[in-house]
């Protein structure tokens, strides 16, 4: 079990090939093959890998066993801007926790992301491969109005977080490994939990909640198990809309949670075992980068990299998800 402000990095991932030697001394070749292959294979689940195998099979493969690149999003890197100025905040004194003072930290953010990921640069680049300044500036104009309504739905010189970008990480009586990071965790002088998250977009009507609903009570569940308490209240602030929403679990709901990742998980190791990773196609295929390798659009996947294990009745196992 792990809680504290770690960073996971990710791992590359090579496509298994095929390889000659003896039984008794397996090659260097044959060694490396095998162990991306056991690189490449599941071994626990987030709340956004969760989310995609939920919106479509094939993208949870082309994102966790093939590990395909993927362009970066002017939302998401705005997003991931807005976050950390809002965790960078509460360095400061609770006086100083000010509008100006936050907006003042969004250029200053997005130069210390840049340095670490100078493909991002790409996001504002002309036709002739020069910036746009003017198409940066807007952007960061938007960051900034995104991170000034935070103070009209929350007052960080009021608040004091117990953890910010918390990760998280426990391992379930099944086997199963949940993890993921926390926007912020609250505490009561009373040892009551909140765990809050911020939405940079809008928040969604009533009938397509569900899915940020269960993503705030897979975070729940972990600190459950990690701590033995359930915490009191799941906080969205919807930066995008102006709205917060709040749900209180119980040990109910978490356990209904759980129940449906093992089912999910289930499903899954069904779909890693045989290879049949289903396209699911929505309105959201519109957005996403591998319509070139997805049947739906006349693509075809690359080979896959795992070993297809056979059911006992001698065909491949029959990929799919049960309702969760």
């Amino acid at each position: 079990m792990v809680c504290g402000p770690l960073s996971v990095a990710g791992r590359r991932v090579f496509a298994m090939g095929t390889v000659t030697g003896t039984a008794e001394e397996p090659s260097a070749a044959g060694s490396a093959a095998a162990r991306a292959a056991d690189a490449a294979r599941p071994t626990s689940l987030s709340p956004s890998r969760a989310a995609d195998f939920i919106r479509c099979p094939l993208l949870y493969r082309f994102r966790v066993i093939d590990r395909l690149p993927e362009k970066p999003s002017a939302a998401a890197t705005r997003g991931t801007v807005v976050h950390a100025v809002l965790e960078r905040l509460f360095d400061s004194p609770a006086a100083e926790r000010t509008a100006p003072r936050a907006r003042a930290l969004v250029p200053g953010e997005w130069q210390r992301l840049l340095a670490g990921r100078p493909e991002l640069a790409e996001l504002f680049a002309r036709e002739d491969g020069g910036q746009d300044p003017e198409r940066l500036a807007e952007w960061l104009g938007d960051a900034e109005r995104l991170v000034e309504r935070w103070f009209s739905l929350e007052d960080p010189t009021r608040l004091e977080p117990a953890e910010r970008e918390l990760y998280v990480e426990t391992v379930l009586e099944s086997g199963l490994t949940l993890r993921g990071f926390i926007d912020r965790v609250d505490v009561a002088p009373t040892g009551e939990v909140r765990i809050v998250d911020y939405k940079t977009g809008k928040a969604p009507a009533p009938q397509y909640a569900g899915e940020a609903l269960f993503q705030m009570k897979f975070y729940a569940l972990v600190l459950w198990r990690l701590r033995g308490t359930v915490p009191r209240r799941l906080q969205l602030v919807y930066l995008g809309s102006g709205d917060v929403v709040t749900y209180d679990p119980d040990e109910n709901d978490l356990r209904g949670v759980e129940r449906k990742l093992l089912a999910l998980w289930e499903a899954i190791r069904l779909a890693t075992e045989s290879g049949d990773w289903r396209p699911r196609p929505t309105r959201l295929c519109d957005w996403c980068d591998h319509q070139a390798r997805c049947p739906e659009f006349g693509g075809t996947p690359p080979p896959y990299p795992l070993e297809i294990i056979p059911t006992p009745s001698g065909g491949a196992g029959q990929g799919r998800m049960g309702q969760v």
